[in-house]
């Protein structure tokens, strides 16, 4: 056989390879930790596959698992993405206390405006303050949800004091220091352990947004609501990532990488906090219908809240220095990033 028939017929090889490999289809395994029917499902997470696969003529699909049917816990998902026990994730970075130190920033009392634009200033902020803190997965975006609420099953919060003496869940370390120093007994949690806690009076309340509330039937479990007047700021926020395995990512064909290129970062990351602030409105809706009360607290009483919270800001930076880092340049630069694209994103 000559040596340009070889050639010939190597490159004949290579190139059925590659149209084998282009034409397979390719199916991610999506895992979170909110059930089917949430909200984050069916406003982001779902027609987020939905678009992938349009864009990929249908070469490549989700196979989304709710619930943590994959098996583990909420705060584990981020890890399983790093394993590659799933391809795709969608979780609460900060369930793991501690290890995400810097994005922390975000979740610090009346961080945020609102959540596209604060989403935008978090993978603003992550490429340029924190971009270690991800580097072992791919990362699709990075956002944050609506304005938090406060919910309580005995009694209104309207003002700090009511805060005293109440167990309230809390998502993250930071809103953890926040229910401690307005009074409440703190009880971390990931939100799956909500109703539970609820339903035993384990917990007096939670802080959750509105968007969340019908998927762990709060509206039900509570009867008092405490949201905040935009006007005074929002009591905080929290963060989350959407991330996929690098091995996953690196096996696929430089065409469907190039579409989970196009639905990842700073414009799908501003999608993600939109979308999910705007899912608030029912979320409220269905405390409304079951006839709870809702309470607005105003920007003079917010006033107060804001006081009271302003020491865990500078234990943060404190904590910051202690571990190496520019406590007060990260604190700095967050709520900037955030000013800068509020300005610049239309409400």
């Amino acid at each position: 056989m000559t040596s340009s028939l070889k050639s010939i017929l190597a490159f004949t090889a290579l190139a059925a390879a590659a149209m084998v490999a282009s034409a397979q289809t390719v199916t991610l395994k999506v895992h979170h930790f909110l059930p089917a029917g949430s909200a984050a499902q069916k406003m982001f997470i779902q027609p987020w596959c939905d678009k992938i696969a349009k864009e990929s003529n249908n070469r490549m699909k989700c196979q989304i698992y709710p619930s943590m049917q994959l098996g583990g816990t909420p705060p584990q998902l981020f890890d399983q993405a790093k394993d590659g026990v799933a391809d795709i994730i969608w979780t609460v970075p900060t369930y793991q206390a501690g290890r995400f130190i810097k994005s922390e920033v975000f979740e610090l009392p009346f961080m945020m405006s609102n959540a596209e634009a604060t989403s935008k200033a978090y993978w603003e902020y992550v490429q340029t303050m924190a971009p270690d803190e991800f580097k072992d997965v791919q990362v699709i975006a990075l956002h944050v949800h609506g304005p938090g609420v406060i919910h309580t099953t005995e009694r209104p919060v309207k003002t700090t004091g009511d805060m005293k003496g109440l167990k309230m869940r809390a998502p993250t370390r930071q809103v953890t220091k926040l229910m401690g120093i307005l009074g409440a007994t703190p009880v971390g949690m990931p939100l799956p352990g909500i109703p539970d806690a609820l339903s035993k009076g384990t917990i007096n309340g939670c802080v959750i947004p509105w968007e969340v509330v019908p998927s762990v039937k709060v509206q039900e479990l509570t009867k008092y609501h405490a949201e905040f007047d935009p006007a005074g700021g929002a009591l905080y926020t929290t963060t989350f990532v959407m991330a996929m395995n690098k091995a996953k990512y690196n096996s696929l064909p430089p065409d469907l990488k190039k579409v989970i290129d196009n639905n990842s970062g700073l414009a799908t990351s501003a999608w993600l906090g939109k979308v999910q602030q705007a899912g608030d409105a029912a979320g409220r809706q269905a405390a409304v219908g079951h006839g709870n009360v809702i309470f607005t607290v105003g920007p003079a009483e917010a006033q107060e809240f804001r006081r009271k919270a302003r020491p865990i800001e500078a234990e943060w930076v404190e904590d910051m220095n202690k571990r190496g880092f520019d406590g007060r340049k990260l604190l700095d630069t967050a709520p900037a990033l955030i000013e800068k694209n509020t300005k610049t994103t239309k409400s």
